[in-house]
């Protein structure tokens, strides 16, 4: 099963597409979309639109897993949070996928098993459930397939999985250590 996890954001949209066989997930694609800054509010949604319809069609997921607004630092930012949920969950449903939302302490709880968790231990954990050798960067390109990863873990009861070298995972992020960090392979864009 293919996943596409999507965490919107008006200034950056983070995204990845996750492939499962129920025990071993591995990354397909990631990346950002980062409309120029100069751009005007409807460009950057229009662009954002595009490109979201574009990746949905190229990587054929079953269904698109997408964050929650939980808060924001004022009415003007949420507002414009709601605009790229809105126009990310309009390319989903134009594309013909099912929608499932969830809020950032349940993605942190079904990835590093803590739903306050930071974003760094987020980043390490999605490394190390996808078997990559350097954690997904920008956050917003890790939380994006922390989505999908806690839909997977959520509609199959996963609490963890293997690497894709089959190492034991971590169960926790405090038993984490200091990974190889060499360059990650050309799977991510933006």
């Amino acid at each position: 099963m293919k996943v596409f996890g999507i965490d919107p954001g008006s200034a950056r949209t983070g995204y990845g597409c996750v492939e499962t066989d129920g025990t071993r997930h591995r990354l397909l694609i990631c990346g950002a979309i980062t409309p120029p800054p100069t751009a005007s509010f409807p460009d950057k949604l229009r662009l954002l639109h595009r490109e979201l319809l574009a990746l949905l069609e190229e990587c054929g997921p079953a269904c698109v897993a997408i964050e929650n607004i939980f808060h924001a630092a004022n009415v003007r930012s949420a507002l414009k949070l709601g605009h790229a949920r809105g126009v990310a969950l309009l390319a989903a449903s134009e594309a013909g996928l099912q929608v499932v939302e969830y809020s950032p302490a349940e993605i942190k709880r079904a990835v590093v098993g803590y739903g306050r968790a930071e974003k760094a231990q987020v980043q390490e954990m999605v490394r190390l459930l996808l078997g990559l050798r350097l954690a997904p960067s920008p956050h917003d390109v890790a939380d994006a397939l922390a989505v999908a990863i806690c839909h997977i873990h959520t509609n199959s009861g996963a609490k963890s999985s293997r690497g894709a070298r089959g190492a034991r995972a971590a169960t926790s992020w405090r038993r984490l250590r200091p990974a190889d960090l060499s360059a990650l392979s050309g799977r991510i864009r933006g």
